[in-house]
C-alpha cells in the first residue's frame, strides 16, 4: 500500500446533521441541503464548450438536449442536460456510449467526456460506430461539487446518489424492476439519461461499449461516506483507503478481463495504476488483476452496468498534486 494511503485518516468523521444511528427524515434532508453551496459554473465550464461543438463548421458532431433539471425551487438553477452524438447515425452500426459527470463532483469524469467528444468522437464515427456522449449527467452536483443530487422527482429533498438509480436496459428496453434492484431508487438525472440512451440503443445494431467516467477523491472519506452513514442511520462502517492512482471497475455480468487489461495498459502510459491494499482489495472489493476490480454492477444499479454493452467499464482515478494533476486525470479518462 502506498505511503499516501497509510497516512490518511483511519476512521470516518461524524457528519453534523441528524442523530447517529437514526435515518434522516425530511427535516434532516432539508438541513443537509443548507450545507451545500454553488462552487463553480456548469454554464461556463460545460455548456459553453458543448455549444461550441455544435457551431463547428463541417462538423460530424451534433449537440442535443435531452432534458432539463429544474432546481429553482430549492434556490439553485435550471440545468439543460446535453449530449454530443455522431451526426451520421446508422441503424446498422454498433453504438459506443461515453457518460460523464454521473457523480458531478468528480471533475475529470465530465471534462474527460467533453475532451473525448471534442477530439475523438468523429474519428470513431468514421470507423462505422454510432457515438453518443453524455457530457455531465448531474449538473447541479457539478456546480456544488457534490456526490448526490437533490431530488428524485424534483418536488422534495431526497439526498439521492445518482449512481445507484440505474435500471438495467434489456433488449434496448428499460426494465424498471430487475432482480436485485430496488425500483424505489430513482432520480430524474438517471431517468432522463436512461430514456435518451435507450432510444439511441434502439436505433443501433447493438451497444458495443459503455464507458462511465469517474474519480475517487479524498472527499469520499472526509465528506460523502460520512454523510451517507448519517443519512442512512448506519454505524460501524469499516474505513477503506482511497486507492492511489487509476483503477478499472468491471461488471460481473460481462467481465471481459482482456478488455480491461488493454485499458490498464493504455492508461499506464499516462498515469500510475492503483495498487491493492494489505487485504488485496480496493474500496472493499477484491482486486482481480492489476488495477481491476469486479462488482455486481446491476445489483448496485450503477450507470456503467445498465446497458447490454459487450464491453462496459467504470473508470476511477485519484486526483492529487504532483502525482496526478487535473490535466493528467482528464488525459487518463480519454486514454
Amino acid at each position: 500500500m502506498s505511503e499516501l494511503a497509510v497516512n490518511r485518516v483511519k476512521e470516518y468523521p461524524v457528519f453534523p446533521v441528524g442523530e447517529p444511528g437514526v435515518p434522516w427524515g425530511p427535516a434532516e434532508k432539508s438541513a443537509w441541503l443548507k450545507t451545500v453551496t454553488k462552487k463553480r459554473s456548469y454554464a461556463e465550464d460545460i455548456v459553453s464548450r458543448v455549444e461550441a461543438m455544435g457551431k463547428e463548421d463541417n462538423s460530424g458532431k451534433e449537440v442535443v438536449q435531452y432534458g432539463v433539471i429544474d432546481y429553482e425551487k430549492f434556490g439553485f438553477d435550471r440545468y439543460p442536460l446535453l449530449a454530443v452524438k455522431s451526426k451520421e447515425w446508422n441503424k446498422s452500426n454498433p453504438m459506443i456510449l461515453v457518460t460523464g459527470g454521473t457523480h458531478g463532483y468528480e471533475t475529470s469524469g465530465a471534462l474527460g467526456a467533453i475532451i473525448f467528444a471534442e477530439n475523438h468522437l468523429e474519428r470513431y464515427a468514421a470507423k462505422g460506430y454510432n457515438v453518443l456522449v453524455h457530457v455531465c449527467q448531474s449538473p447541479w452536483a457539478y456546480e456544488t461539487v457534490h456526490r448526490w443530487t437533490i431530488s428524485a422527482k424534483g418536488d422534495e429533498v431526497d439526498a439521492v446518489d445518482p449512481n445507484r438509480c440505474w435500471n438495467y436496459q434489456k433488449n434496448k428496453e428499460l426494465v424498471w424492476d430487475p432482480p436485485g434492484c430496488d425500483p424505489k431508487l430513482q432520480c430524474q438525472e438517471a431517468m432522463l439519461a436512461m430514456k435518451h440512451i435507450a432510444s439511441h440503443a434502439a436505433d443501433s445494431a447493438s451497444v458495443l461499449l459503455h464507458v462511465d467516467c469517474h474519480e475517487t477523491t479524498d472527499t469520499d472519506n472526509t465528506l460523502f461516506i460520512p454523510s451517507k452513514i448519517a443519512r442512512d442511520g448506519t454505524t460501524n462502517k469499516q474505513w477503506e483507503p482511497i486507492p492511489d492512482g487509476w483503477y478499472s471497475v468491471a461488471n460481473d455480468h460481462a467481465p471481459e478481463p482482456e478488455f480491461h487489461k488493454y485499458v490498464i495498459e493504455a492508461v499506464e502510459k499516462v498515469t500510475h495504476i492503483a495498487e491493492a491494499d494489505e487485504k488485496g482489495e480496493m474500496i472493499g472489493e477484491k482486486v482481480s488483476d492489476k488495477g481491476i476490480i469486479t462488482i455486481a454492477g446491476r445489483q448496485w444499479q450503477v450507470c456503467g452496468a445498465h446497458t447490454d454493452a459487450r464491453y462496459s467499464l467504470t473508470t476511477e482515478v485519484y486526483p492529487q498534486p504532483k502525482r496526478c494533476e487535473p490535466e493528467t486525470c482528464n488525459e487518463a479518462q480519454v486514454a
